[in-house]
């Protein structure tokens, strides 16, 4: 029983660091400058200069690919949608 808990306990703990590597969403603001998203949840991601960093429009819908902490901007891509 205890062997079950224990993996079960093991599965959340990297299904959330799993969960934590992207954002998606709507972009509500962006700000070329300092490469800031900001998406229509609220989070906001400044996007570091060696990343390359698509034509981003208000209104598009786009993935941020985080590193494994979650804390550093490593790709971003526009969803296909919303290009159309």
């Amino acid at each position: 029983m205890n062997k079950l808990i224990l993996a079960a306990a093991a599965t959340a703990l990297f299904s959330g660091s799993a969960l934590a590597s992207d954002a998606s969403g709507i972009v509500a603001r962006f700000n070329a400058g300092p490469r800031v998203i900001t998406l229509d949840h609220g989070g906001s991601y400044t996007i570091p200069r060696d990343v390359a960093l698509p034509s981003i429009k208000v209104g598009e819908k786009v993935t941020i690919l985080l590193n494994d902490e979650g804390d550093v901007v490593r790709n971003v891509f526009v969803s296909p949608q919303s290009m159309m």
